[in-house]
């Protein structure tokens, strides 16, 4: 450890709220990627509907988390971290859980068969997403288990680089198979959304490791 960080330890609070509303949204990403896995793997129309409708309330309930960490970062002088970092790490588990909304809302919406091979992949990949972030985020209240989030940011990186390949092949598939224009157009785009939700826990793994290498 270096004496910088030594001394910045010796101001910086060891239980703040901020280490209780990161851990809260972790915990509701997971709880939100178990559910879109289930609503893709449910095929009767009005039954996943029902399973959006839970992704949906949990991500007013993320809002409201999140609305509450730009708030506390507004009114506390003393901060666990820099700033920037708590504003970036808030800023990316806050897109998580809106573009795995956005992916089940399109879904619903779009009333398309979700009995696909790429969406049901995307699906998995996302909720091992969630996972390995909350590992990670529940890891910054003492930062003592390094080991366990490089781990977890170490399987981010690799699930992020799978959707990426998920999504080529899932595209390649479709033009292949789908002679709908619409439908083609439609499933694209859940593929988009879904990829994208990858994209955010890779974000929320890069404001972790940002601070683990200002603070562990």
């Amino acid at each position: 450890m270096s004496v910088l960080s030594s001394f910045l330890k010796i101001f910086i609070p060891k239980n703040t709220v901020f280490f209780e509303l990161f851990e809260s949204v972790a915990e509701n990403l997971t709880k939100m990627g178990t559910q879109l896995k289930a609503a893709v793997a449910e095929t009767d129309i009005d039954k996943r509907a029902k399973l959006i409708a839970l992704i949906e309330d949990l991500e007013h309930q993320n809002d409201d988390l999140t609305h509450r960490l730009f708030t506390e970062l507004g009114r506390n002088f003393i901060t666990p971290f820099d700033r920037e970092d708590i504003h970036y790490l808030a800023t990316s588990l806050d897109d998580i859980a809106d573009y795995i909304y956005g992916s089940a809302k399109k879904m619903n919406f779009y009333r398309v068969n979700t009995n696909d091979m790429g969406m049901q992949k995307f699906a998995e990949l996302i909720e091992q997403g969630c996972q390995q972030v909350k590992i990670a985020v529940t890891q910054l209240r003492d930062l003592k288990n390094i080991k366990a989030i490089t781990e977890s940011m170490i399987k981010i990186n690799n699930i992020e680089n799978q959707a990426d390949d998920v999504f080529d092949m899932s595209i390649e598939r479709l033009f292949a198979t789908e002679a709908d224009a619409k439908e083609v157009i439609k499933i694209r785009e859940i593929y988009q959304v879904m990829e994208l939700a990858t994209d955010k826990c890779e974000d929320a793994s890069n404001a972790i490791e940002s601070i683990v290498l200002k603070y562990a």
